[in-house]
């Protein structure tokens, strides 16, 4: 798969799956607009990739939206930002569920919104990968909030698949199982946790960065032309355990 001469909006470019879609594209030709939110990761994602790189804050709503703006015009749209923080049901937050619904489904919209309608303005065709998780799936304990905000990020891409598709713009989900990422780590640094979750993986281990990538690059490209609304686990089997 080949994005020689395209242009790319990879959100969460700055780490962990982002990162590695990032890095993926820009071996492949394409030309990447990182958002993110380290000035730190700004400044690599310039220096190693040559991507351009602008750093928002996607937990906020009016800066999101200007960044995405700025982010135009683009060929594709990878809403791949995501956060976390563990907390069961009964001790979450309201502070820490806004937070995940922010930038996990809230972001993911307005981004979206005007990539399509810079899209739908210029007559032109496109397509949108949001990546989600197995946790919108089902229950995880200590991530209600996360689970919220991911299965929330389900239904707008449904609803985004068939509102858009007519404008030739398709949108699917990715949904990884657990991903060696910075996020992971933090999420199953608990042994005991870490293998209930990896028994019930056939394939037998956890899912790398360009695991998920590969699956994103084929949901952007011409190979995947009639693939639309849906959500795409890759999760070694996860599902079906």
């Amino acid at each position: 798969m080949e994005f020689k001469g395209k242009t790319v909006i990879v959100t969460g470019a700055g780490k962990g799956i982002g990162r590695e879609i990032a890095k993926m594209l820009v071996e492949r030709g394409a030309h990447v607009v990182a958002l993110t939110r380290s000035a730190a990761d700004v400044e690599a994602l310039r220096g190693e990739s040559g991507c351009r790189a602008i750093q928002v804050d996607l937990a906020d709503a009016d800066a999101t939206r200007e960044a995405a703006i700025a982010a135009l015009p683009a060929d594709f749209l990878v809403n791949c930002a995501g956060t976390t923080e563990l907390q069961p049901f009964l001790e979450t937050t309201v502070e820490a569920f806004d937070r995940l619904v922010a930038v996990n489904t809230r972001a993911p919209m307005i981004v979206g919104q005007e990539y399509a309608r810079s899209l739908i303005k210029d007559g032109r065709q496109g397509a949108i990968v949001n990546v989600s998780s197995v946790a919108s799936f089902i229950g995880i304990p200590d991530h209600a909030a996360y689970c919220a905000s991911k299965g929330g990020l389900d239904g707008l891409t449904r609803v985004m698949a068939k509102e858009l598709a007519p404008h030739g713009i398709r949108a699917n989900g990715v949904h990884p199982t657990v991903t060696m990422t910075p996020m992971a780590v933090k999420a199953w640094s608990d042994p005991e946790k870490a293998a209930g979750m990896m028994k019930r993986i056939p394939v037998g281990r956890f899912a790398e960065p360009a695991d998920i990538a590969e699956v994103v690059l084929f949901l952007l490209s011409d190979e995947a032309a009639m693939v639309n609304g849906i959500s795409m686990p890759v999760d070694g089997g996860y599902m079906i355990a």
